[in-house]
């Protein structure tokens, strides 16, 4: 630690406030001319603005402790625990809700010095080692918050600190913004094209049901009362991501031998969500064989080929908005096995058909792979920031 830095604890160098409860709120809610109440999602992710709920000056006034002032520090205590923003002049005057932890910086810290501190992983992993890991969800929990040591030189040294950050900073979000449109560019690679292709259609193109070209079946029904037989790893609908399987958590159920033929996929089927996300896809490619659910169909083409070509089908018409057509249910909407006996397929004859899917996985591949770059790209952006921040509060900036 340099000369002249300090350490204190949080409570030592600025003033808490947790919002009220519920009850004193829900009462005071009236038309929105009023004093407004911040939330967790208006406040901290859409800057102070699209504000729901009000109350009457009577109210305001009461409740002074739990007001706003511009460049008060407020934090998140539940959900996503230790979001951050810095209260900006000229907002709405209103109060804090319960999910928010209102922060007073004092004189011997600048909230802006703070707020990046609170950024960094430093103190983000100090929150959970006092909290024991576990999400601040009361009140008694801002004692334990507290107590975190914050690392600080004097004021003339923040400010020169900030000042070095928001520089790196404004680079470091360019070069995100950049990095984030290139990796949509990527994805819409493949998006583009294949709707290209899937509407101009060509010569000798027909339309097929489903019906006419494989069978398709839903998996077992998890049932731990009625269902029998010897444990086995399954596939559920949140396993399945588009032309790709999340293998990592694999729950088991019973099947009886009787049951292999109607609950397993090979290699070559394809498995489709009928809930959850309906219509996402992919083509199980492992020579094992695998057990699904019911919230799957297998589908299993007579043609080999056409598997591939109905994934890449399924993926245009979703990404396209075209497949939610195909939905039934208000709240969660499934594609259901009477939908997909009938769901319809522009076909190409067999070698522009082989020729097209050959196509299509070179520029999905191209796709993926500019995709990686780009991910990679975003996570050494945001370990910069980190290092950067590190070194400012280690006295090495």
């Amino acid at each position: 630690m340099k000369l002249g830095w300090q350490v204190k604890a949080l409570g030592d160098v600025c003033e808490f406030v947790r919002g009220p409860f519920g009850g004193s709120l829900k009462k005071s809610i009236f038309v929105p001319t009023g004093y407004a109440v911040y939330e967790q999602q208006h406040a901290i992710y859409d800057q102070f603005e699209d504000v729901r709920y009000f109350v009457d000056d009577v109210k305001f006034k009461e409740m002074k402790r739990f007001q706003l002032q511009p460049y008060d520090l407020i934090m998140s205590c539940s959900g996503t625990m230790g979001k951050v923003a810095i209260v900006p002049a000229g907002i709405r005057p209103g109060i804090i809700n319960q999910a928010l932890l209102k922060l007073t910086p004092t004189k011997v810290i600048s909230s802006e010095f703070l707020k990046y501190w609170m950024d960094s992983q430093d103190f983000q992993c100090s929150l959970k080692e006092q909290s024991g890991g576990a999400a601040i969800q009361n009140v008694a929990s801002v004692s334990v918050l507290k107590e975190i040591k914050v690392p600080h030189p004097p004021v003339s040294e923040q400010q020169r600190i900030v000042a070095i950050l928001d520089e790196a900073f404004a680079g470091i979000a360019t070069a995100k913004a950049n990095a984030e449109k290139n990796l949509q560019n990527a994805n819409a690679l493949i998006e583009n094209h294949l709707q290209s292709v899937f509407a101009e259609g060509g010569s000798g193109w027909v339309v097929r049901k489903i019906s006419d070209l494989a069978k398709h079946s839903l998996g077992k029904m998890l049932d731990k009362v009625k269902n029998r037989g010897e444990f086995k790893p399954y596939l559920r609908n949140k396993n399945v991501r588009w032309f790709d399987f999340d293998l990592s958590d694999m729950l088991q159920m019973p099947f009886l031998p009787e049951e292999v033929e109607k609950y397993m996929a090979i290699k070559g089927d394809v498995l489709v969500c009928e809930g959850g996300y309906p219509g996402r896809a992919a083509i199980w490619e492992e020579e094992t064989p695998v057990y699904f659910q019911k919230a799957l169909h297998r589908v299993r083409f007579k043609q080999p080929g056409y598997n591939r070509w109905f994934l890449y089908y399924l993926y245009s018409q979703d990404k396209s908005g075209q497949l939610k057509k195909h939905f039934s249910g208000t709240g969660i909407q499934h594609f259901t096995g009477e939908v997909l006996h009938q769901f319809e397929v522009p076909i190409p004859p067999l070698p522009a058909l082989k020729l097209l899917i050959t196509q299509f996985d070179d520029i999905f591949t191209e796709s993926q792979n500019l995709e990686t770059i780009y991910r990679q790209k975003l996570a050494a952006l945001d370990e910069l920031k980190q290092s950067l921040l590190h070194r400012a509060f280690t006295g090495n900036l």
